[in-house]
């Protein structure tokens, strides 16, 4: 690594985490130092783009180092070319002028520790910046969605419940992006975190409801808080609804067989706490 990390990326410089599926892709990245992002992509990539900063989370393929974010670099340039200029021996055909970004990045750079995903899990993009990617273990610590998500999953966190944040779902040609996705034993859970000001719209409301009724006949539990009720009742409202609905669905799944059960001791509201597996 050619400087330190803590040198070179400072908090607020917007950081693009990317996937990276094949040793080919990598190599381009580590030798002749550019990736590509087709620009049909850019509904993904709005908040953080342009990013002053390209991490790779490396897929199965790439094997001990494989669901973790292991090496970024700086993007010192980004132009708009035709896929045939990328690669200019390939056949020149329809998919040869489909339009990329490429990024033209500095040396690649490994992280001091990688960053993971406990349920090796896959992703498009993860826009967040460079106080969180310096400080992310894992990779749902990275995203920068809003401050209510980002309140709960402290607690969730504490509490070693450990929920994928913006979870793709695929449900009958439609997909989702779930706040929080919790996997128990006998079901599968969503917490959601309203902003007051975008729920209060009926339309959002109206869609909502079309949302939260496909995923509960698709098997999911669906439960959704308010800005009040996470600034306000997090202790006595919020967490231990969250609580009971993982009871309900017996437990935290652990190896997708037994589960843990959270209690809630009783000397301190706030504390929520792991017990043994249930039978």
């Amino acid at each position: 690594m050619e400087q330190s990390i803590e040198a070179t990326i400072r908090p607020d410089d917007p950081v693009l985490v990317a996937i990276m599926n094949n040793a080919h892709d990598f190599a381009l990245a580590r030798d002749k130092r550019w990736y590509r992002i087709p620009v049909s992509s850019d509904k993904w990539l709005k908040r953080v783009w342009p990013p002053s900063w390209l991490a790779f989370y490396q897929t199965k393929i790439f094997g001990v180092e494989r669901y973790a974010i292991r090496y970024y670099a700086d993007v010192r340039d980004i132009r708009d070319v035709p896929r045939s200029d990328l690669f200019p021996n390939q056949p020149h055909d329809q998919k040869s002028q489909k339009i990329y970004h490429q990024l033209i990045l500095g040396p690649l750079q490994r992280l001091p520790r990688p960053i993971i995903s406990h349920r090796r899990r896959r992703i498009l993009f993860i826009p967040t910046n460079g106080s969180k990617f310096l400080h992310a273990a894992e990779i749902n610590d990275l995203y920068n969605e809003s401050p209510l998500e980002d309140r709960l999953w402290v607690e969730l966190k504490r509490l070693s419940v450990n929920a994928e944040r913006q979870e793709l779902v695929n449900l009958k040609g439609k997909r989702f992006f779930l706040d929080f996705a919790v996997y128990c034993v006998s079901g599968k859970l969503d917490v959601e975190t309203d902003g007051d000001k975008w729920h209060h719209n009926p339309e959002s409301a109206k869609t909502d409801n079309k949302r939260d009724n496909l995923l509960v006949s698709q098997g999911w539990k669906v439960i959704r808080f308010t800005s009040a009720q996470i600034d306000a009742e997090m202790d006595s409202f919020c967490l231990p609804t969250i609580k009971e609905s993982i009871d309900t669905l017996h437990g935290l799944e652990t190896g997708g067989i037994l589960g843990k059960s959270i209690t809630l001791d009783s000397s301190r509201a706030t504390q929520l706490r792991l017990f043994d597996d249930i039978e």
